[in-house]
């Protein structure tokens, strides 16, 4: 899995950063990307990475601030030029779908494809045989949600030794053991998978949230996270501003990523009033609480490591 920050600004756009958006890239796993939040000029920021719009399937929404929301209608309108007719997904609050719609009927914008809305009603979103996709409420002004993406365990590594002793050679005749928990050959020998595989390989786990204040009541739901994003709108001199707009701090959120034991945090979601030097400040004292902790930058691109 791959992250790509596409926008890491809060509320308005600056020189150096965009507002809110980020892709989930599955192309070895799924050959689909999937989109959290869209704020305005997402359209443009994909444009320099290597994104291909056509390859968005599903489309999340954390809250609906604008400068969440905003790049949705241009995206939309533009992948019908780009893509065809594939279906799009899009989950969010309830009034994400009157936003949407009004927006393409008043634009007069017809789409090639059905866009099929997803509201946020529920604790699982979406669950296939290999990720399941879970919301958390948080704390904001309006209703914000976070979202979890956690693979399942997948099937260790063939072991080539134990199955050339047992007479097998390479072929097609490998995908099947793998796909199967036993399976019977031609000469009548029967092949248990577990036999003949390496340890199970451990799914990732990555917790993406929208804006919130600091919360521990998530603590249980993104514990173990190899990658938790977190906004942190704010540093931890300007704490009381934070707590008025409903936002965190850089501290607030390394400390609470600490107490949930994860393996790595991305800050997010950086007010303008912040340059380079104050942030790298700031870093310093935010790697004295949770150390490897890192601010995004627009169009960088974290990847999520599998284990084996």
């Amino acid at each position: 899995m791959e992250i790509t920050f596409i926008g890491t600004g809060s509320g308005v756009p600056s020189k150096k950063r965009n507002v809110s958006s980020l892709a989930l890239s599955m192309l070895q796993q799924r050959d689909e990307v999937w989109l959290f939040d869209c704020g305005e000029a997402t359209q443009h920021q994909i444009l320099h990475s290597k994104i291909k719009p056509r390859k968005i399937s599903k489309i999340f929404i954390t809250h609906m601030h604008g400068d969440h929301i905003f790049g949705l209608p241009g995206l939309l309108s533009s992948r019908s030029f780009q893509e065809g007719t594939t279906p799009l997904e899009i989950y969010g609050p309830p009034r994400l779908k009157e936003f949407i719609e009004l927006s393409l009927k008043v634009s007069e914008t017809h789409l090639k494809y059905p866009i099929v809305f997803k509201s946020i009603d529920s604790n699982i979103l979406f669950e296939d045989e290999h990720v399941i996709v879970k919301s958390l409420r948080l704390k904001h002004g309006v209703p914000s949600y976070g979202f979890i993406i956690e693979e399942k365990d997948s099937v260790g590594h063939l072991l080539p030794n134990k199955l050339k002793e047992l007479g097998i050679k390479p072929g097609p005749i490998y995908q099947d053991i793998k796909n199967h928990e036993k399976i019977t050959l031609p000469d009548g020998q029967t092949i248990y998978r577990e036999d003949v595989t390496g340890p199970i390989i451990k799914g990732k786990k990555v917790s993406i949230l929208g804006d919130t204040l600091p919360t521990e009541e998530i603590i249980e739901s993104i514990y173990d996270s190899d990658l938790l994003i977190h906004e942190a709108t704010f540093t931890d001199e300007d704490r009381a501003l934070a707590k008025d707009y409903n936002h965190s701090t850089s501290i607030q959120a390394a400390e609470l990523a600490k107490k949930a034991n994860v393996k790595q945090l991305i800050l997010n979601h950086v007010s303008s009033r912040y340059q380079d030097h104050d942030l790298e400040k700031e870093l310093d004292k935010v790697n004295d609480v949770l150390p490897n902790t890192i601010y995004a930058k627009d169009l960088y691109t974290y990847t999520v490591q599998k284990e084996g």
